[in-house]
């Protein structure tokens, strides 16, 4: 007899206007000379990637502005930028593109 699994149903998010939604970077564990961080003692990244972009902001022509950046991207936010929201289970931040300070290219 066959068994039936659950499939992970993963969400999509869509987010308006100028918003981006980014995941996070880990928090270090240790530091730079070996030793290990307690919870409470991690600092929270301020680094991460794009997951998904909006279309841009409306203009008052109504026309659509670009956005500066783009799913994949690597960029660098505010310590307090945007709201922190789970989705399937991850932490994730959803902010605007003005709270974005830079892009992180590699």
């Amino acid at each position: 007899m066959a068994t039936k699994t659950k499939s992970a149903k993963k969400t999509t998010v869509a987010p308006l206007d100028d918003r981006v939604v980014v995941l996070p970077d880990t928090a270090e564990e240790r530091t730079a000379s070996g030793i290990y961080l307690p919870e409470a003692a991690k600092e929270k990244p301020q680094t991460g990637t794009v997951i998904a972009a909006g279309p841009g902001k409306l203009t008052d022509s109504g026309e659509r502005g670009k956005l500066s950046v783009k799913k994949g991207d690597t960029v660098l936010y505010g310590k307090y930028a945007g709201s922190e929201v789970e989705i399937d289970g991850v932490e994730h931040k959803i902010m605007r593109e003005s709270e974005l300070l830079a892009i992180i290219e590699k």
